[in-house]
């Protein structure tokens, strides 16, 4: 897919490249090995053939927002106008975080245009309502526990054995951030992750683009998310 930027917008992409070569210049080649291995393992799943494509109808969910506390149900906003929703692993995630920024700096636009935004994480209300004061995001962050309504879309999966020791030894505790609990008294469940995808849905539910990767270095670019949404409105 091609992913240059439309001239007005910034590439993500370049961002999130920097990001790439910085860990490479300061993590242990054995570290990132295992990273890569994982990355690599969850390609050759075939998890991406998964995804919901364009033209699929889009599960319809209601989620917990982490602001407010209250539910949000996707039929509600899609009663307005078009819908962007970003799935994203979790604050402890500078790639996640990165994008979701680049975001932030367009959702002015966004809303112009007459479309929505949401964001969407396994976290809990607690800590999704830190990544968005943390990032002062002005789009809603819903909770999504044990990847539920990702797994709907097509881009949930577990985080493998080998893994999960390596997120114990860099301190990102994945099933308290999902969950509330320590290693010990987590549910299986609560290691379960989305691929870092976007989906745009028209006002009938049906999907207008989607786009997601096993690699979580790898994002859509928002030019074209935005050229989607355009076209969205514009049928309406």
């Amino acid at each position: 897919m091609n992913t240059v930027p439309s001239p007005s917008l910034p590439s993500l992409q370049d961002e999130l490249d920097r990001i790439t070569q910085n860990t490479r210049a300061l993590v242990q080649p054995e570290r990132l090995a295992i990273s890569e291995n994982a990355t690599a393992e969850l390609f050759a799943t075939g998890i991406e053939d998964h995804i919901l494509r364009p033209g699929a109808q889009a599960p319809d969910f209601t989620l917990q927002d982490a602001l407010t506390g209250k539910q949000v149900h996707a039929a509600d906003l899609l009663a307005l106008g078009p819908l962007v929703i970003s799935f994203f692993r979790g604050r402890w995630c500078p790639y996640c975080v990165t994008e979701l920024e680049a975001w932030r700096n367009l959702h002015a636009q966004l809303r112009s245009a007459g479309a929505f935004f949401i964001a969407i994480s396994p976290q809990t209300q607690r800590h999704n309502d830190f990544t968005l004061q943390q990032h002062n995001l002005q789009f809603p962050i819903l909770s999504d526990p044990d990847a539920a309504v990702a797994e709907q879309f097509g881009i949930a999966y577990s985080v493998p054995e080998t893994h999960r020791e390596y997120y114990k030894r860099i301190l990102v505790n994945i099933p308290f951030v999902n969950s509330g609990n320590m290693y010990k008294t987590a549910a299986e469940s609560s290691w379960r992750l989305p691929l870092p995808a976007t989906f745009v849905v028209n006002q009938d539910g049906t999907i207008a683009f989607s786009e997601g990767h096993a690699d979580f270095r790898v994002r859509p670019e928002p030019a074209e998310v935005m050229q989607a949404v355009l076209a969205a409105v514009a049928a309406k």
